[in-house]
């Protein structure tokens, strides 16, 4: 005979991991038997389809990233002629892309990396949760072996989990993901939109990547990225967001690709 609690049990551990708003009314406690469960199971993925596509993209080259000077939330720079060549290299590898609406941080750098797609006329938008994270005392400093040091001390602390830590003047990991959040609701809440461009900066793309994808944030550092990298991303429409495309470059020659920070 089939023990049916057995199976009950192996579906609510593999589906553990839905919102619970995904179900709608449906409860699993009130399916009575494994034809019951399969049915409900092969109907809740039909219905997970591909709500929006992400483009996430870091912002071009500046000369603050050339130079190795710490460029934060409050450092307002211009890309520098490498990174407008990214930018429009981007631009022409992806204009035939029928994005819906193109977000950017409040900083500059972002808004040119995205410029062709404003030409075209595509709505643009500001959120002040895609903007860098706040260095505090480091920002606009060179990058003196004094400050490597202090650098890499800040960043080593996060790995080992506390991401609560803030550099004097500055923000914390925690800080600035919880005025992402408020950027990934929007995301959610925007209904007429099925295909995005988004604009933001290295620090930031991590911890935004981390919040997307359910991915501890500590963990940031999983996600590489070089200027004008893209990651692609599918949110269904239980919310749930897979990655489909890590950090390519594909659309950079080697003469624009770079490596800065």
């Amino acid at each position: 005979m089939i023990n049916r609690h057995a199976h009950f049990d192996v579906i609510l551990t593999k589906f553990d991991h839905f919102h619970a708003q995904s179900f709608g009314q449906c409860s699993f406690h009130k399916l009575v038997n494994i034809t019951d469960i399969n049915i409900f199971v092969v109907d809740h993925f039909r219905n997970l389809t591909t709500k929006k596509t992400i483009y996430l993209i870091r912002h071009g080259q500046t000369d603050y990233n050339l130079q190795g000077i710490i460029q934060g939330r409050g450092i307002d720079s211009d890309l520098n002629e490498t990174g407008r060549s990214q930018a429009e290299a981007f631009y022409q590898h992806y204009k035939h892309i029928e994005f819906d609406r193109v977000y950017t941080s409040q900083l500059k750098r972002t808004k040119q990396s995205v410029a062709g797609f404003t030409e075209m006329g595509i709505e643009t938008v500001e959120h002040r949760g895609l903007d860098e994270i706040n260095w505090g005392i480091y920002e606009g400093q060179k990058a003196t072996n004094e400050h490597r040091v202090m650098f890499q001390s800040i960043t080593q602390k996060w790995r080992e989990g506390d991401v609560h830590f803030a550099p004097d003047g500055g923000e914390s990991p925690f800080d600035l993901q919880k005025r992402q959040r408020e950027a990934l609701e929007h995301l959610r809440q925007a209904d007429d939109e099925q295909t995005i461009l988004i604009c933001m900066h290295g620090r930031a793309l991590r911890s935004f990547l981390c919040l997307m994808l359910d991915h501890p944030l500590h963990l940031m550092d999983d996600f590489p990225h070089t200027n004008l990298c893209l990651y692609r991303l599918a949110m269904k429409s239980d919310f749930q967001i897979n990655l489909l495309e890590k950090n390519s470059t594909l659309h950079l020659n080697d003469r624009i690709r770079s490596n800065f920070p």
